[in-house]
């Protein structure tokens, strides 16, 4: 027998686990999947918008394999920090896989980023999604003009959360404390701004397309700014255009798609008029602007400074020489991911990731056997959620290719019982389950469907009530 724990619930955890018990080459492996967080799913739960049901209906695949027989669930368990170290569980199982993400965000290094109202999108997300963690006030959402630095998913996420009405909310499983901040909502004004032009926005089309179906918001784009990218002059946007510079990229299928909806509102004025035409917010779509500052007022943000740019001829930008200055009270920076490093692991500061080959760790240069990395914390923030299947098959084949010097290496016969003796309070499967039967009954209580409890003492009380829960 196998015994292998997997550190992190998200997709590529439970990928991880699931190539791990269906392959054939090993007979009987047994899995521990553990996670910080009393609840599974990772970023499933935690990161995809709540009005995005279809991608959140992930959670029912995820769950099959994490009910499989040789699966077992272990929340609230952290790892490093003021959990337990990643050397001693090194010794519990024959072999660790770390499937810890990005946990971070990437800062824009500007003057005036810390100053409140200037917050990172995660921040913004994790408080519509009820992440435990979230700053408990979360936000107000008094500003009547917010910026978006960003143009890929989270940021359209961000501003399509900002322009929805609470009504349009209500049924999902969004916080109660979130819907409240959103009903009240004084903002009218959304931009969302990117240093180049949109051939080279990472959005994708559906995402992109969501915004001009919002019943009470409009998106307006300047095609005058998009015409400044060379992909946006050629209708059938397949090659570079006649005027881009030889050694210009030509543009994906994907930034093909995304110019020609960006083409058809701009040629439109804009998109989506509102309920019987009458918009509450207006969602504005620019490119070409770097921040170079946020401005102050009375001690918090008033704006952003932007660098005009243009296409440099070989894919990127260079300043232009102008500025442009956007009023804002809410700043919200949706620029990527990075992970961060995990006591007793290697670590590459500059890709953010922990050093491997093939998913097997490698320190100083040399194989680990027994220790592994599958996800962003391995490849970095890349792909999309499928990506990660691939991802965890390659680092499983890397731990059975070990199996053999692993087998039997295990100290603890309990690992569960080695955990609590380390002084943590596992949330096991019936603790999960109750922690959704306690949501599923708070939203009945508020008239809605199933809400999420946003805070760790609702969590972990809800986990004890009805099963193995931590405390």
């Amino acid at each position: 027998m196998l015994r292998v724990a997997v550190v992190g619930s998200g997709p590529s955890g439970v990928y991880t686990a699931q190539a791990l018990v269906t392959q054939d080459r090993v007979p009987d492996v047994r899995v521990h999947v553990l996670d910080r967080l009393p609840c599974p799913y990772g970023l499933v739960r935690y990161g995809v918008a709540p009005d995005h049901e279809k991608i959140k209906s992930l959670q029912n695949s995820l769950r099959t394999v994490l009910e499989h027989e040789r699966i077992t669930f272990l929340g609230n368990v952290e790892v490093g920090g003021g959990g337990i170290p990643p050397e001693r569980l090194g010794e519990l199982y024959d072999a660790v896989v770390y499937c810890v993400g990005a946990a971070t965000d990437r800062a824009l290094a500007v003057p005036g980023e810390d100053l409140p109202g200037s917050c990172s999108a995660t921040e913004f997300v994790s408080w519509y999604s009820a992440h435990p963690d979230a700053a408990a006030d979360g936000f107000a959402l008094r500003a009547r003009s917010v910026v978006v630095i960003g143009v890929g998913n989270v940021a359209v996420d961000v501003a399509r959360i900002l322009a929805r009405s609470a009504q349009e909310l209500r049924p999902t499983d969004v916080p109660h404390g979130a819907l409240g901040a959103l009903a009240g909502s004084s903002v009218h004004e959304i931009h969302m701004a990117g240093r180049r032009g949109p051939s080279q926005a990472r959005f994708t089309t559906k995402e992109l397309r969501e915004l001009s179906g919002l019943p009470q918001a409009r998106v307006v784009v300047d095609e005058a700014e998009l015409a400044r990218d060379p992909a946006y002059a050629d209708p059938s946007a397949r090659v570079p255009a006649p005027s881009s510079p030889p050694n210009a990229p030509p543009p994906t299928a994907a930034a093909r798609r995304n110019v020609e909806v960006l083409r058809g509102w701009a040629a439109a004025g804009d998109a989506g008029a509102g309920t019987g035409g009458h918009p509450v917010r207006t969602i504005h779509l620019r490119f070409f602007l770097r921040p170079v500052e946020l401005l102050e007022r009375h001690g918090r943000v008033a704006g952003v400074r932007f660098a005009r740019t243009v296409p440099d001829g070989s894919g990127g930008v260079r300043d232009a020489g102008t500025y442009e200055d956007i009023p804002a009270q809410l700043v919200l920076r949706a620029i990527g991911y990075r992970g961060i490093p995990l006591p007793g692991l290697p670590f590459d500061p500059v890709r953010g990731t922990v050093p491997h080959l093939a998913g097997g760790v490698l320190r100083d240069g040399v194989p680990s056997p027994g220790e592994y990395v599958a996800g962003w914390i391995k490849r970095g923030p890349t792909g999309v959620i499928g990506s990660n299947r691939s991802c965890a098959k390659e680092t499983v084949a890397s731990l059975l290719d070990d199996a053999p010097l692993l087998a039997g290496r295990a100290s603890a016969p309990d690992p569960v019982a080695a955990l609590r003796a380390w002084g943590l309070r596992p949330v096991e499967w019936d603790g999960w389950l109750s922690i959704e039967r306690a949501e599923t009954a708070l939203g009945r209580s508020l008239g809605r469907e199933r809400v999420k409890i946003p805070d760790w003492a609702g969590l972990l009380s809800a986990a004890r009530s009805g099963g193995r829960g931590g405390g």
